[in-house]
């Protein structure tokens, strides 16, 4: 699982010539990274100098820790669910009836395959949000911080969304199609905006 490896046995495995981890596994880990590094600034954010802010910021930390969990269990069911779609695609077909069988099963697979990136999506979402909530009463000292969870955030949405395309282009069933849609209509161009907008205001405040 990618959530019990080393940094370097990831890598690793992501470099080799295997189907996973891949590009959805990366987005998660992303999001991740971006979640982590708001807990961080939060935690930089206590004290008798934030004592107003004290509710809010450790708000923003249980909410931080939280994703970085999420994203983690979604880099590591996106693998395991790219690897349904392959195992899928080996299933027998030497009959109609094995045809038949494949192909339900490498549909419930692709459904499967691209339900974790649209979920990924939100979470990289919670992750701007709680960036930006956070920016407002964050220790200077660590504000550029707020900037790469922001940047780290975008890479998530972003690269989840192409898994997201690449899985729905294959699926047949117009319902779950829409499904998807709706699960994730409009959120990709939030992140993105939202993130723009905050390494906008990271940069303005550091250059004054």
């Amino acid at each position: 699982m990618i959530s019990s490896e080393t940094v370097s046995e990831y890598l690793a495995r992501l470099a080799s010539r295997e189907p996973t981890p891949g590009g959805g596994a990366a987005a998660a880990l992303h999001a991740a990274q971006g979640a982590a590094l708001v807990a961080m600034v939060a935690r930089y954010t206590t004290g008798a100098k934030y004592e107003q802010h004290a509710e809010t910021v450790q708000r923003i930390i249980s909410a931080a820790d939280a994703l970085v969990v999420e994203a983690l269990h979604l880099a590591d069911a996106d693998q395991q669910a790219f690897q349904g779609v392959i195992d899928s695609y080996k299933l027998p077909s030497g009959t109609e009836a094995l045809k038949a069988a494949r192909k339900a099963a490498l549909q419930d697979a692709l459904i499967l395959a691209a339900q974790t990136p649209a979920q990924l999506v939100e979470v990289a979402g919670a992750v701007v949000d709680r960036a930006t909530e956070l920016f407002e009463v964050a220790n200077a000292n660590v504000i550029s911080d707020i900037a790469a969870a922001a940047d780290a955030a975008r890479a998530a949405a972003t690269t989840a969304r192409v898994n997201i395309d690449i899985n729905v282009v294959a699926i047949k069933d117009v319902a779950a199609r829409s499904r998807l849609a709706d699960q994730t209509d409009g959120i990709e161009e939030k992140v993105i905006l939202a993130a723009d907008d905050l390494v906008a205001r990271v940069r303005g405040r550091i250059l004054g």
